[in-house]
């Protein structure tokens, strides 16, 4: 058996990039010979440095050649369809594409081609079925919920999410700017830690952010491994996020949070989340029991601050937090796969 995996964004190691190396661990751990369209061989030590997943098995080649002669092929689209040729076909919608002419006459009939669409949420989804006139199939992306353990907290308010600017952006700046009123009403005691790629679309945002929090206890830490994300994870008590802050979401769905990989990872390790109401963090959070979901910076501000005032309410909401993301294991994930492949 064989199968063949396209992703265009590889390099920029995010959330649909572990995605696309999940499902291609999975294949292979089942038997399959997997391919990796991708001409520099060497990504495959970046993704398991980044994602701490072991890729033996799975070869990365120049040309897939959608998927003609393979049994399986899974192609991420960039909001185009491609003529796959596989046996079975999977294309995967990670970005919630609108206005592309998805349901065109040469769209619908590529779509005979393909087995089954799959999205990485419900908000992803709503927003594929009408463009494409389809009835996508919701797989959530795997958390890897047995590795990933709280460890003695720290007053840490964390972000993890990559610094590029390119489609999406992370709105790091947002949470600088809150930490900063925060930390000058009190209390002073804690830190903000963002962590987060820096491969691609970074330009001078960096410069811009090291300034911008100068004379706080601001921390940016750069392209940070595997284990050290899981340390931060660890160690944080909360969780912090504004993707999708000052954008329009229906007008703009790309430009919000279309799932909330890292929520989950933080709310594993027991940090409460405090995100923006927008996207995929709304079917992560139930407001007021395993985090917040907030609209305003002084929202954002106000909710952290009630919750470090009551420390038996900020360990109720962690355990909380910690419960609700096992629902989002790998093992869950991978049964979701077979089921879909086998089928």
């Amino acid at each position: 058996m064989h199968a063949a995996i396209y992703n265009p964004y590889l390099d920029t190691l995010g959330g649909g990039e572990r995605y696309t190396i999940s499902f291609a661990k999975v294949l292979s751990d089942v038997g399959y010979d997997v391919d990796v369209e991708w001409k520099n061989p060497k990504i495959k030590n970046k993704l398991e440095e980044r994602f701490g997943i072991k890729l033996q098995g799975i070869n990365f080649i120049n040309d897939i050649k959608r998927g003609d002669g393979y049994d399986i092929c899974f192609w991420l689209s960039d909001g185009s369809i491609p003529l796959l040729r596989a046996r079975k076909n999977f294309l995967h919608f990670q970005f919630p594409f609108k206005d592309v002419k998805g349901g065109s006459l040469l769209n619908r009939m590529k779509l005979f081609r393909v087995s089954k669409i799959i999205c990485n949420s419900r908000f992803t989804k709503s927003y594929i079925d009408k463009e494409y006139q389809s009835d996508s199939l919701v797989i959530y992306p795997p958390v890897d919920t047995k590795s990933i353990r709280p460890k003695r907290k720290e007053n840490i308010i964390l972000f993890v999410g990559r610094f590029s600017q390119l489609t999406q952006s992370k709105n790091q700046q947002i949470l600088i700017d809150a930490f900063k009123s925060f930390y000058k009403s009190g209390p002073t005691d804690w830190r903000l830690i963002l962590a987060g790629g820096i491969e691609v679309g970074v330009d001078d945002y960096m410069k811009k952010l090291v300034k911008s929090s100068r004379n706080y206890p601001v921390e940016i830490v750069k392209s940070p491994g595997y284990e050290e994300i899981k340390n931060l994870y660890g160690i944080s008590k909360l969780f912090w996020s504004a993707v999708g802050y000052g954008v329009e979401e229906e007008k703009d769905p790309k430009k919000v949070e279309h799932f909330g990989i890292a929520v989950v990872e933080a709310m594993r390790a027991g940090a409460v989340p405090i995100v923006y109401n927008a996207g995929g963090h709304k079917e992560i959070i139930k407001d007021g029991d395993n985090g917040f979901l907030w609209s305003t910076k002084r929202e954002l501000i106000k909710k952290t601050k009630d919750l470090i005032k009551d420390s038996k309410k900020l360990k109720l909401y962690s355990r909380n937090a910690t419960k609700a993301s096992l629902k989002y294991g790998y093992e869950r994930f991978r049964k979701e796969i077979l089921q879909l492949v086998e089928n």
